[in-house]
């Protein structure tokens, strides 16, 4: 992408929506750096409170050419970003989860080791992929837990709506964040439920979620597919439109659970 059009997609992206509130301290830096002609790997590298786990932040021609990007960022510690809104959220949940987004590529990397690069990628990886690309991660009463696990939309969304002040949704998705950039009804993350994620106190703060998510992580969990959906914009605080309680109505968002 070229530095204006890049420039242009930084400067439209509304950086006081919930969603982005982690990150919007550095998508204003972000956004000021490229907007002076760095390039996005520059723009991550130069933010400041950079943690000793995150990682360096190199050109995309840095990756060899036949070398898979995880078992890149495995080796060097360092991970290829090209000059895209993609990477560029990429990157700051690198920032924001250095311990989680380590676990998801020493798996991915393990992964590849073991069976190499084919056309299926398998159970595990394609966890590791929808989490790192989807996921998000949930604190929540478990009354809210339950209602989110069975679909139950207008119990988690109406009778239970209060229970929402004790709750918190962070995404960890740096596809779900670029696609939030422009925001629509069916955007959906993939809540982890691995019992090491789904058990995280209201008040924790995001070392000790980064901490947890990577501790739950691990190859027979993620082969039992541990998420449940949620559609990030009736989460109650995130969107004016969900005050009104016909917009849970729409059954190709709001999907009832499956029976067997």
């Amino acid at each position: 992408m070229s530095a204006p059009a890049l420039a242009a997609q930084l400067a439209a992206v509304d950086t006081a929506q919930p969603w982005f509130a982690p990150h919007a301290a550095a998508l204003v830096l972000c956004r000021q750096a490229v907007a002076g002609g760095a390039t996005v790997a520059e723009a991550l590298n130069a933010l400041p409170g950079r943690s000793a786990q995150a990682p360096s932040f190199v050109p995309a021609g840095a990756l060899p050419s036949g070398e898979a990007y995880e078992a890149f960022v495995a080796r060097t510690g360092s991970v290829p970003t090209r000059d895209n809104l993609h990477d560029l959220f990429n990157g700051l949940c690198w920032r924001q989860f250095p311990q989680a987004k380590r676990r998801i590529n020493q798996l991915q990397a393990a992964c590849i080791a073991r069976d190499g690069i084919g056309a299926v990628r398998g159970p595990v990886r394609d966890a590791l992929t929808l989490l790192d690309e989807n996921g998000a991660l949930l604190q929540a009463p478990d009354e809210l837990w339950h209602a989110l696990r069975e679909r139950q939309w207008r119990r988690l969304f109406g009778e239970l709506r209060p229970r929402w002040r004790q709750a918190r949704v962070v995404l960890l998705g740096h596809a779900l964040l670029e696609k939030l950039a422009s925001p629509r009804k069916d955007l959906t993350a993939h809540v982890c439920t691995a019992q090491g994620a789904m058990k995280l106190i209201a008040n924790a703060d995001e070392a000790a979620l980064d901490a947890a998510l990577a501790g739950a992580l691990d190859d027979a969990v993620l082969a039992a597919k541990p998420f449940t959906p949620l559609p990030v914009l009736g989460v109650p605080g995130w969107w004016a439109a969900n005050e009104n309680f016909s917009f849970y109505d729409d059954s190709q968002v709001f999907r009832p659970r499956r029976t067997p």
